[in-house]
This record gives C-alpha cells, sequence and structure tokens, in this order.
C-alpha cells in the first residue's frame, strides 16, 4: 500500500535558524519558507536526492507543533510522511485494519498540494505517520 519515503519531518524552535544549519553547514538546497495556516505550522523543504527533509515550526498559538517543542524545547523528529496511490482506499484499509486516523478523518491538503492524513504515533511503534497521495 505505501510507496516510497515523502519526507522526514523534524519540529524546529527556530525554522530560520534550522535552515541556515542545513543550507549552510551541510551544504543543502532549502525551500523557501511555506506557511501553512490549516496546518498550524511554516515549512521548509530540505531537497536531497532520494527524499526531503520537511523542517516545521510553530504557526499561531494553537499549533501542534508547539506542544511538541513543549516536551522536546530542542526539536526533534516529529513525523515520517509515505506515499500512496489512492488516500481514501488507505484510509479505508487501515481503518478496517484498527489504525486510528487523526483529525475528522478527512484529507486535507498538505504543503505539497496533494492530499494527506495523519495516523496515530500508537498505532505505528510510537511514530506518526502521514500518507500523501501521489
Amino acid at each position: 500500500m505505501i510507496g516510497r519515503l515523502n519526507h522526514v519531518a523534524i519540529a524546529v524552535p527556530d525554522l530560520e535558524a534550522a535552515t541556515a544549519q542545513y543550507r549552510d553547514t551541510l551544504g543543502a538546497s532549502v525551500s523557501q519558507p511555506q506557511a501553512l495556516a490549516e496546518h498550524g505550522v511554516t515549512v521548509v523543504f530540505v531537497e536531497l536526492g532520494n527524499t526531503k527533509v520537511e523542517l516545521l515550526e510553530p504557526l499561531g498559538e494553537n499549533s501542534p507543533i508547539g506542544a511538541f517543542l513543549e516536551k522536546n524545547p530542542s526539536g526533534g523528529m516529529h513525523h515520517i510522511c509515505y506515499e500512496v496511490d489512492d488516500i481514501i482506499a488507505a484510509r479505508e484499509r487501515l481503518k478496517a485494519g484498527g489504525a486510528r486516523v487523526l483529525g475528522d478523518g478527512e484529507p486535507k491538503i498538505g504543503a505539497h498540494g496533494k492530499p494527506v492524513l495523519f495516523l496515530h504515533p500508537k498505532d505505528f511503534c510510537g511514530t506518526l505517520v502521514e500518507l500523501e497521495q501521489v
């Protein structure tokens, strides 16, 4: 059901500093910041040959990344994103197997302009999983 690894997301307390570290220290190509109000985050993507790293910082008072950073003030891995061909079929198969889809269960448009869903970390070895339709 899952395809390739789309990205690994890292929550950061300071997006500008994290961007500079990846760009200047590691020599990576980094996108411009993109505010995603519906998700409560501002993101940049570090482009790699085989995948991406998404750096996220909170956007607004109610950002889910804010709560994550309260527990992990230095930041850390937030989620992993896999590609799927059909997000609705994937959701139905996962729900039938007992997996919990977060939120209202309906896909939202993610940073790449494609439908995404998040799956409960307790159902996937303690890791928040994002699915993105390709």
